[in-house]
């Protein structure tokens, strides 16, 4: 098995993203916890995680403005929309700098595991790494 592959969740909602991280860890994932657009960014630009869960809804710089800023030095890392709302007009415009899917904060945290290794096996740079 190869080096474990990086998640990173991006959500002012540690409520959301601890439990996610927790799972994700058991199932053999790196997952690593931010609160903000801008920590992400940093992260991002530090540590190059292979994806990233990021919550479209957040005070300061929400998560359209971070992808924004994300595409403008990285256009590559596939970036999951996570929203608590299904009709987002936020969500929709995301699709514009090429998100890769929406998880929805309603759905099942398997639903959130299986979107993501559709995602990785679809992304043919870390397809080889999935566990």
């Amino acid at each position: 098995m190869g080096e474990p592959i990086k998640v990173l969740l991006v959500d002012d909602e540690p409520d959301f993203t601890r439990p996610l991280a927790f799972w994700l860890k058991s199932k053999g994932y790196q997952p690593q916890e931010v609160t903000t657009g801008e920590q992400a960014l940093k992260i991002i630009k530090e540590s190059a995680p292979d994806i990233i869960f990021l919550d479209i809804n957040m005070p300061g710089m929400d998560g359209l403005a971070t992808l924004q800023k994300l595409r403008e030095f990285n256009k590559d890392v596939p970036v999951v929309i996570v929203s608590a709302y299904v009709d987002d007009p936020r969500a929709r415009q995301a699709n514009d700098y090429g998100v890769a899917g929406m998880f929805y904060k309603g759905d099942d945290l398997a639903e959130g595991l299986t979107l993501l290794e559709t995602v990785l096996r679809t992304h043919k740079k870390l397809k080889d790494r999935l566990t």
